[in-house]
This record gives C-alpha cells, structure tokens and sequence, in this order.
C-alpha cells in the first residue's frame, strides 16, 4: 500500500512517497524538500512534487501541517498559506486526505520506530517503556510539543505546548524577560526555545550589555554561536540550551512523562553539546521531582524525517483501525 505523505512546517514543506510493507515497516521514497517561501500554497508545492515525479502520484495523502488541526481554515503558525481541510483532497487531485498536527505525526514517528531509532541524550540511557506517557518534544523553525500514550495500541494527542508562559529561573533570565517584554505582547517559550530563540536571546543580552551587534540572519547567528566562537553568540546559545532543558522538563513534568523524545530541526546542529550545556540539570531543577525527574529518560529520534514518517504512520493506523471495525 502507498500514499503520499507530507510534512508542511513554517520555513520548507517536505514531500515523499510512503510505501507499508507487509511486515509493518514504513519506507519512504522520492523524497523532495520545497521552500514555502517559493511557492504560493500548498497546492502549487504539491503540484511542483508531482512534476518532479517519474512514476503516477498515489490516490491517498497524509499531511502534516504546523497547525492545529480544527475549523473550516487553517493558519499555519509560521507560515503564510492558508489551508481549507474539507477541500485538500480535491484541490491536489486525490481521493482522500488525512491532516494532522506536524507534531503529533512526530509522536506517530516515535509509536512507530524501534529502540535503533533513537540516540541517548540525558538522564538514564535505557529504551523508551513499553507503556505509559512519552512527552515528544522539538525546537525548529517554532517549538512542537505532543503526548504519546505508549501501549498496544498507542495513541497521539496533539498540544501547542510550545505557546506556555516563558519562567526566568535566575537574575539574568529576569533581565532578559523584561528586554522580551519590550519586543513581545506575550512572551512563550517558543519565542527563546525554537530556532529563531536564539536571535531574540541574542539581542536581549546585547541590549542589556549596551552592545551594538551586526545585523544577522538566523542562519548566520548559529554558525556564529556553534563555528565561529563570537562571546555574545555563544552566551545566547547556552542560555538556550538552558531554557530548552527548563522547558521540556516544565512539560516533561506537567505531562506526567516516563520519557521525553527530543525531535525537531535544530537537534541534528546541536545534539553533540547539550549534554555538557547545563540543558539536564535545568531538567531536573523541579524541587520535590528532581528525582523523579533525574529517572526519566531523554532520547533523540534518529530518523532523519520523523514528520513524514508519522504521517503515514498515522493513515496507516486508521486504515488498520477501520478495516478491523
């Protein structure tokens, strides 16, 4: 059985073909990766897929989107397309079309994967438990956040996790919340822990230090934090790697978590340093849970496109579900 399958974020839309074999292992093939910013909607991406293809496209779609899948419109977060559910499937010349979070496909990614799939971060390094509540958490182009409820028959539940009040936890995280404030009618943790956190940490440290810093993208930020050795860049880097390991473990925490896996498009430029960055001890710093926190293991998924993954994994189920009822 194939679909295509799709991963629609805030900064490149991701497309392949998902194929189900008959021993339940989900492969991906004809794989591209297109620029939103190149392409009007969704549909005029979807049809640059299509043209790209030498074989017919399949008749089925499963399509993640950075949004909350409700109502007649969507929004994307951080992306400028507009998306109306009921008329995907017609619009891209399918017979039918499955939408779902971006990251609740990453959850699906992780129901799907085996213990090979995932590397050790932090805390105990011991596989993922067979049952009970895995916090998937992931800093990219925003902060996507959903629960896994591990069992024989798993199940997803989609959060904006990322949106909850940024805390400061010490004085210089007090001053840094005031420079936010002066920028931001509300300051979430996705505006330090995401992709573009680093920027907005990076000019409260500058502001607070009277600095006049260079004018840079985001792009050239992180390679000036992680190649470059620039002081001040590096300083946001740790106090994001900081707030990262405030904030998973703040959701870790709430959600009531065994484990927690890391995903998202900044882990793969970063991964190597949060062990030695401060991220596990913020982690645990939750008072009478520190050592509840201290026990729960902390896991990257290694699959190199989790969202496209997921999203199949995700139609795959519910065909599963329906021909089973």
């Amino acid at each position: 059985m194939e679909l295509v399958t799709a991963d629609i974020g805030g900064t490149h839309c991701r497309f392949a073909i998902a194929t189900n074999q008959s021993d339940g292992h989900i492969t991906l093939s004809h794989e591209a990766k297109l620029k939103v910013a190149e392409h009007a909607s969704l549909q005029t991406a979807f049809e640059a897929f299509r043209e790209g293809l030498d074989r017919p496209v399949p008749r089925n779609a499963a399509l993640a989107v950075a949004a909350p899948v409700e109502g007649e419109l969507l929004k994307l977060t951080n992306n400028p397309w507009v998306i109306r559910p009921a008329h995907v499937a017609e619009r891209l010349g399918l017979e039918s079309a499955l939408l779902l979070n971006d990251f609740a496909a990453v959850a699906h990614a992780v129901a799907a994967s085996t213990p090979a799939d995932f590397a050790h971060v932090a805390g105990p390094d011991m596989p993922l438990p067979e049952t009970g509540v895995v916090s998937v958490i992931g800093p990219g182009t925003g902060l996507g956040v959903a629960i896994l409820l591990k069992g024989p028959r798993p199940r997803v539940v989609a959060t904006e996790g990322g949106h909850i009040d940024f805390a400061p936890l010490d004085s210089l995280e007090d001053m840094l919340l005031a420079q936010y404030r002066a920028r931001f009618r509300r300051v979430s943790v996705e505006r330090i822990v995401a992709g573009p956190g680093l920027a907005n940490i990076h000019a409260a440290l500058a502001a607070i230090e009277g600095r006049a810093v260079p004018m840079r993208d985001d792009k050239a930020l992180w390679e000036a934090a992680l190649v470059e050795k620039d002081p001040l860049a590096e300083a946001a880097f740790d106090r994001w790697c900081l707030s990262l390991g405030s904030v998973a473990g703040d959701l870790a925490l709430a959600q009531g978590a065994e484990a927690v896996v890391l995903a998202g498009g900044m882990l793969p430029r970063v991964q190597h340093l949060l062990p030695a960055s401060g991220f596990h001890a913020r982690f645990t710093a939750k008072g009478r849970y520190e050592a509840r926190m201290a026990n729960i293991p902390i896991l990257r998924i290694t699959h190199p496109e989790p969202g496209l993954l997921g999203a199949a994994a995700a139609w795959f189920a519910q065909r599963s579900e329906r021909e089973e009822a």
